[in-house]
């Protein structure tokens, strides 16, 4: 049995730590750089993934694992051919080439979506393109897909010698975007190609066509260009289960025609939602870094502010497509509750960045913890009885 807010085991080491020394970089919107501090974070992991049979690497991160994962068999699920461990994942974003995937079970992630990548690599929109808004818990970011490529992306995993799909501690899938020098008429193509070449190494794959940073790439959010998209990606040999990323900007016809036509291609599932170009009543609120409002800066909002609107987006999704189809909840989600609240309005699985960025690495644990004491007082013996159920907070 779980103590309910219980975060007794977590924090004694990792979580101080961030919280003591990240935390005040994290407290004020002209704090340290913040893509700055993420690329030094992913340096050092991808440094402690590939030598992660090293003695003295080893050692540490198994201090790592103790400290921050929770298993439990009543959040195990199995969705669309793949087991998860348990229910919350790292959003793509984060680990956009891949560098860090052999150790993010180690934070208790029950699966880490790399990405996005895209065909052609590409140096993203310029800089500045990050930006925090700590007050509001909320990020905002006009990245543009910068990675390496798929070719790269394949390099790095391969460098990592990964195990097998279906046989990892924790699943991973991968995010695909379109190269920003593909045109919309070419971009089934375009998404064809890093598929092909990615599929082997992907427990699952997502279509991301609800990014905002790349000129023209929501316009593939209309049903019939999405599914000649779909149908495209489908045709490849060994295609791995393939899901579609939405953005919470979408009205709500959009939405019911996205849900039926995933039922329809027999896609495994949706994720909502990506970040908003709509400024969620933070429209006079002003970066300290260009002096701007973020009604006049281009890009897209996470975090906090995104919360309410990511959740009448998987409420229309789950009313539509009903219990059949998977849906994967992000946007907002940086506690137990709040997991738990997408999860009871029907997301199978969850999904953190900003929340994780200024909750740190104690926040897994804590929603794990969370949910299991969710379980305990409702009464339930699985997380799957959970997901759409409507029951609220205890």
């Amino acid at each position: 049995m779980v103590d309910s807010g219980s975060s007794s085991r977590v924090g004694t080491s990792t979580g101080a730590l961030y919280e003591r020394l990240v935390g005040p970089l994290l407290s004020r919107d002209d704090g340290a750089d913040a893509e700055q501090l993420s690329q030094l974070t992913l340096t050092a992991l991808a440094q402690a993934s590939l030598r992660r049979q090293w003695p003295l690497v080893s050692g540490a991160l198994a201090g790592l694992a103790a400290e921050l994962q929770r298993p439990d068999p009543r959040l195990e699920q199995t969705l669309f051919g793949c087991r998860f461990p348990n229910p919350v994942g790292l959003a793509a974003g984060f680990d956009k080439n891949g560098v860090a995937a052999a150790i993010w079970h180690l934070f208790g992630f029950g699966y880490a979506e790399l990405g996005t990548v895209t065909w052609h690599g590409q140096p993203g929109n310029s800089k500045p393109r990050l930006f925090r808004l700590a007050a509001e818990g909320a990020a905002l970011n006009r990245m543009g897909f910068n990675n390496g490529g798929a070719q790269v992306l394949l390099r790095t995993l391969e460098r990592q010698q990964l195990p097998a799909p279906g046989q990892r501690p924790a699943v991973l899938g991968i995010n695909l975007g379109k190269s920003k020098i593909t045109s919309l008429e070419l971009a089934p193509d375009d998404y064809a190609s890093s598929l092909e070449l990615l599929a082997p190494l992907a427990d699952y794959a997502v279509i991301n066509v609800s990014s905002p940073n790349t000129p023209g790439l929501r316009e593939l959010q209309e049903e019939t260009l999405l599914r000649r998209l779909v149908e495209r990606l489908r045709r490849l040999p060994a295609c791995p289960p393939l899901l579609v990323k939405i953005a919470p900007d979408l009205e709500d016809d959009a939405i019911d025609a996205i849900a039926r036509m995933a039922y329809e291609e027999g896609l495994a599932g949706v994720i909502a939602v990506n970040t908003s170009l709509h400024r969620l009543g933070l429209e006079q609120r002003r970066l300290v870094q260009t002096g701007r409002t973020l009604a006049e800066e281009a890009g897209g909002l996470s975090g906090a502010p995104l919360r309410g609107r990511a959740l009448e987006v998987l409420r229309r999704l789950r009313a539509t497509a009903g219990p059949a189809l998977p849906l994967i909840g992000v946007g907002g989600i940086d506690s137990a509750e709040t997991a738990w609240e997408r999860i009871t309005a029907g997301a199978s699985l969850v999904q953190l960045y900003t929340g994780w960025i200024y909750g740190g690495p104690a926040l897994v644990p804590q929603i794990l913890e969370g949910l299991a004491c969710q379980l305990d007082r409702h009464g339930l013996s699985h997380i799957g009885a959970a997901v759409g159920s409507g029951l609220v907070w205890r």
